[in-house]
């Protein structure tokens, strides 16, 4: 399929380099690429059944992204009686009615760049980066950050203090994905690309990276990132935050030293009638 016209402005004035900087027509290709992503016509990844995650990641989506910092100019942006600096190319979004998006007064901010859909709820303060899809019916709760590209799906609650890893490089890199349904508990954080399918729980400081292994109590079995996928939690998973003892050294229980443990995510049971009640709170909230 052939790339369109959008897609071939902005791989041309990204391998430009620095000569783009005060090219207007790369200007206008961000521009246009910035105004994509907040109407969420265009994201930096897509669901794709073909694709081995079921995700693909659009590389040439983030090097637009990339290529407004570089054609970006820092000015000052007053709020109020305060002032900040950003580049001008990421200015934050304004809001009104007739996006039915709830912005809750405290201090929260979106970036140019971030799709934010209809009936979405941001208690504050809250932060969303540019590139990020947050899609309808979510929450995103107080001192919340969802990093730039992160997707994030459809009546997802982000509790207090979920910090939402971003990605804009290596280029192709899949930014972390929290799919619909999920509930991400307080002080959690899912980092480096980890995909959270549909329906899970993370219980409150839930630790998830790609380097560091999910047990599966209920199946007993060991999830972990590979070379080629990132971190991927199974649909409905329960997990909480566990240990596991260090099995070598000096940190081994029966040795003479420390009998040290390691942190470990545990998946103790999948979701059920009992938790889905558990969560029921989050439709009267909205």
């Amino acid at each position: 399929m052939n790339p369109n016209p959008l897609e071939q402005a902005i791989e041309r004035h990204f391998a430009a380099g620095a000569s783009a900087i005060n090219d207007p027509a790369a200007m206008e290709s961000f521009l246009a690429l910035r105004d994509a992503l907040e109407r969420g016509e265009l994201r930096s990844a897509s669901p794709d059944s073909t694709a081995p995650t079921g995700w693909r990641v659009n590389a040439w989506v983030k090097k637009g992204i990339l290529l407004g910092f570089r054609l970006g100019k820092l000015r000052d942006f007053p709020a109020g009686d305060l002032t900040f600096v950003d580049k001008n190319t990421y200015p934050p979004r304004y809001w009104a009615p007739k996006h039915s998006v709830r912005i809750v007064p405290g201090g929260s901010s979106i970036r140019a760049g971030a799709y934010v859909a209809p009936g979405v709820v941001c208690m504050p303060p809250m932060y969303i980066n540019t590139g990020a899809w947050v899609d309808e019916g979510t929450m995103v709760d107080s001192h919340a950050l969802v990093g730039s590209c992160a997707q994030i799906g459809k009546r997802v609650h982000l509790s207090a203090a979920a910090q939402i890893g971003g990605v804009l490089e290596p280029i192709n890199a899949s930014p972390v994905i929290i799919e619909d349904d999920v509930l991400v508990g307080g002080n959690c954080g899912v980092y480096e690309g980890t995909i959270v399918r549909t329906g899970t729980v993370l219980a409150p400081g839930t630790i998830l990276t790609r380097g560091t292994p999910v047990f599966d109590l209920v199946n007993g079995t060991t999830i972990k990132a590979t070379t080629d996928t990132p971190l991927i939690i199974p649909p409905n998973a329960v997990v909480v935050p566990g240990s596991r003892a260090v099995a070598k050294g000096k940190g081994h229980a029966n040795s003479e030293a420390w009998g040290l443990s390691l942190y470990a995510p545990v998946i103790v049971k999948y979701r059920d009638e009992k938790t889905d009640l558990s969560t029921a709170l989050e439709d009267l909230l909205r």
